[in-house]
């Protein structure tokens, strides 16, 4: 039973598959908006520039239908007239076809599905597979398009014939009014009655986006084995990331032993601990150069003195910089007067080396906080 709830599609898409999805064209994406849209903004452009769009017409047909007889006489002069008309037209319907290229490709925008994946472009046999095509018609968005269909065409079919049974009176009174009056009132039958259309679909785009937003997401879930295998993918595999972590921890000790021959001391524990420290004029205080613990500490002691590295035994002080100290990194504050002793020392050494005179005592009871000191190993 485990493994077949770990093979049912029961989680949610991750944001890798999504992406993933969105590289390959797959976003979720709605007819209905699209239509919708770009009705709408049909309807908008012919309310408010009707009667621009009216007058322009006007004069097109009036300067069509007005045929001079010399291009009656030179047949030569037709095509050049035709396409004048033609250019006036088309200026004409320039704003409106403008606005609808514009509202046909808003859709994507709306359901952030805005992408460009050549990918999709690529020709695929799978498409045109006879099975493939057979299974998509009794598919469970076939059905889902079906109901669509079914729903606008009783919505606007239904709305239709309300308008038409409500203004019937007004309608046949055209009949009776001026050429030019009765026009003007057909238009703003025709305009009142597209906007009352347009307007009910929006009730199919309210019920379709959800839809296709849902089915887009159910579409790409994940079983729980995939989730996993996702998860490993990002993290790595723990194997390789502990071999990366072996090797990254071996170049860090290889560059911390390199460091070792040109520390100014080593404080010890005397066996357990090591830690290395360097200072130089200008620095603001003192930093760990190298640190380790048991064979790493013996190793740091053992390079110290093939490279005549002072090592001093301070137990608490070694245990407080182990555990506080951080690599390539100032000392703590609160271990400042500790080290400055030690260093001193050191300083009264090298020149004991060098000039002779009384051997320095080492330091004895060095100052470290005692909050600072791990237990003793």
């Amino acid at each position: 039973m485990a493994e077949d709830s770990d093979l049912e599609k029961t989680e949610e898409p991750t944001g890798r598959r999504l992406d993933q999805a969105r590289e390959k064209g797959q976003v979720p994406h709605s007819r209905e908006l699209g239509a919708f849209l770009v009705l709408a903004v049909a309807a908008a452009a012919i309310w408010s520039m009707g009667g621009w769009f009216f007058q322009r017409i006007q004069k097109i047909m009036l300067h069509g239908l007005s045929v001079d007889s010399q291009y009656a006489r030179e047949t030569g002069l037709m095509l050049p007239r035709l396409a004048e008309i033609s250019t006036d037209a088309l200026w004409a319907f320039f704003p409106l076809l403008a606005l609808l290229l514009f509202a046909a490709v808003l859709p994507p925008f709306f359901m952030n599905a805005w992408i460009f994946a050549p990918g999709t472009i690529a020709p695929d046999l799978s498409r045109i597979s006879p099975l493939a095509g057979f299974g998509r018609m009794f598919s469970w968005g076939s059905l889902m398009e079906l109901a669509k269909a079914l729903l606008k065409a009783v919505l606007v079919g239904g709305l239709a014939a309300l308008l038409i049974w409500k203004e019937r009176d007004e309608i046949f009174g055209l009949l009776a009014e001026p050429l030019e009056a009765g026009l003007g009132h057909a238009g703003e039958l025709l305009v009142f009655s597209f906007f009352m259309l347009v307007a009910v679909l929006l009730l199919v785009v309210a019920a379709d986006v959800p839809f296709q937003i849902w089915q887009y997401i159910n579409k790409l879930k994940m079983t729980k084995e995939e989730v996993k295998q996702e998860m490993k993918e990002m993290t790595g595999d723990p194997h390789v990331k502990g071999r990366i972590r072996s090797l990254q921890m071996q170049a860090a000790r290889r560059r911390m032993m390199a460091a070792v021959p040109k520390a100014n001391v080593v404080v010890t524990n005397p066996t357990h601990f090591a830690v290395a420290l360097s200072y130089s004029v200008g620095m603001a205080a003192p930093k760990v150069v190298a640190k380790g613990m048991d064979a790493l500490a013996l190793k740091i002691r053992e390079i110290a003195s093939d490279n005549s590295v002072p090592i001093m035994e301070a137990p608490p002080l070694a245990r407080a910089l182990y555990k506080h100290g951080e690599l390539d990194q100032e000392i703590p504050s609160a271990l400042y007067s500790a080290v400055a002793e030690v260093l001193a020392y050191i300083y009264q050494l090298a020149n004991w080396r060098q000039a002779g005179g009384a051997y320095p005592l080492p330091p004895r009871d060095i100052p470290v906080p005692s909050e600072l000191v791990p237990e003793a190993i």
